[in-house]
C-alpha cells in the first residue's frame, strides 16, 4: 500500500538517519572539543562502532542469495535499465531529478566546513553537525505530513527544490554583501551565521526530499528493476562528484556553490515537468478506460 510505503519511509529518515546523526555529532563534539581528544577522535570512534555493527551483521543475519532463476549479469541489468529508461520519460526525469539533487547534496557536504569557516574560524563542527540533522528530522516530519494529507509530491517538490536552490545560492549572496574579515580564527561570522540558517533550511529539503523521491519511485519506476535503474543514474553521480572533489581547489567556494544551485533550480523544472507528463498519462488512460467500457455498448 502506498500510504503505508509513505510512512515506513518518513519513520526510516526521521528515527533512522536524523536521530542516530544527532546523537553522533553531539558524541563527535564531546570527543573532539569537550574532553580534548582532537579532530581524529570522531573518526577512530566511528570505526569502533563500525566494526560493532559488523559484528552484529555477521553474528545474527543470513545471506539472502535472492531467487536464482532470475539471476541474470551485469550486463543483461543494465540493458533492461536503459531499455526502461528510454521507454519512459517519466523514469528518465525522475533519475534525473535525483542525480541533481543528490550531486548538490554530497558536494554540500565537503563545502559547508570551509563556507562556515573561511578565515579559521573556531566552529562547534560535530554540534552544527547535530543541527542539520536536527533540521533533516524537521523535513522528514513535515514530509509525513504532507504525504499524510495525500497532496501531490509532484507539486510541492517543486517548491522544495527551488528554496533548496536559494538556501545553497547564499553563500554567494552574503560573499558579495557581507564584508568579509581578514582576522584569522576567532568564531563564526556574521555572514557565517546567515548561511548556517541557509544551510540549516536546506537540510529541511533534505529531510522532505527522501521520502518523497522514494514515494515517486514507488509510482513510477518497476520494482523488479527498481535498484538497477538508480544505480544507472548514480554513475554519472559519482562522477560528477569525484570530479568536483577534485577540482575544488580550482575554483572560488562560491562557484561551486553556485553550481549546486543551477543543478537545483534544473531539478525543479524537471519536477514540473515530471508531473505535466503524469497528469498527460493519467488523463489518456482514463480517457481509454472510458472508451473501452463504451465499446459493447455500440450496435
Amino acid at each position: 500500500d502506498s500510504q503505508w510505503l509513505s510512512i515506513t519511509f518518513s519513520k526510516a529518515i526521521f528515527l533512522g538517519n536524523g536521530l542516530v546523526a544527532i546523537v553522533s555529532g553531539l558524541f563527535a563534539n564531546l570527543l573532539a572539543d569537550n574532553l580534548g581528544f582532537g579532530p581524529v577522535a570522531p573518526f577512530d570512534a566511528a570505526a569502533c562502532f563500525l566494526a560493532i555493527g559488523m559484528a552484529i551483521i555477521m553474528s545474527s543475519w543470513s545471506e539472502n542469495y535472492g531467487d536464482p532463476s532470475e539471476s541474470k549479469d551485469l550486463m543483461s541489468q543494465f540493458k533492461v535499465a536503459a531499455k526502461a529508461i528510454a521507454s519512459d520519460e517519466k523514469i528518465a526525469l525522475l533519475g534525473a531529478i535525483q542525480s541533481l539533487f543528490e550531486g548538490s547534496m554530497y558536494t554540500f557536504v565537503f563545502l559547508w566546513t570551509p563556507a562556515l569557516s573561511p578565515n579559521e574560524e573556531d566552529i562547534p563542527h560535530g554540534f552544527i553537525f547535530a543541527t542539520f540533522m536536527l533540521s533533516s528530522m524537521l523535513g522528514s516530519s513535515i514530509a509525513a505530513r504532507l504525504l499524510a494529507r495525500k497532496l501531490k509530491v509532484e507539486g510541492y517538490m517543486q517548491i522544495v527544490f527551488t528554496i533548496s536552490a536559494f538556501t545553497l545560492f547564499l553563500p554567494v549572496v552574503t560573499n558579495i554583501l557581507v564584508p568579509t574579515s581578514s582576522v584569522k580564527g576567532g568564531s563564526i561570522s556574521f555572514g557565517g551565521t546567515l548561511q548556517l540558517l541557509g544551510f540549516c533550511t536546506f537540510e529541511a529539503c533534505v529531510g522532505i526530499f527522501w521520502p518523497s523521491i522514494m514515494k515517486m519511485r514507488s509510482q513510477y519506476i518497476p520494482e523488479e528493476a527498481r535498484s538497477t535503474i538508480m544505480n544507472f543514474f548514480r554513475i554519472p553521480l559519482n562522477l560528477f562528484v569525484c570530479v568536483v572533489l577534485y577540482n575544488v581547489n580550482a575554483f572560488p567556494i562560491t562557484v561551486m556553490f553556485g553550481m549546486c544551485s543551477i543543478f537545483l533550480f534544473m531539478a525543479a523544472i524537471l519536477q514540473r515537468r515530471l508531473m505535466v507528463v503524469s497528469d498527460l498519462h493519467k488523463s489518456s488512460t482514463k480517457a481509454q478506460e472510458m472508451v473501452d467500457e463504451d465499446e459493447p455498448l455500440n450496435p
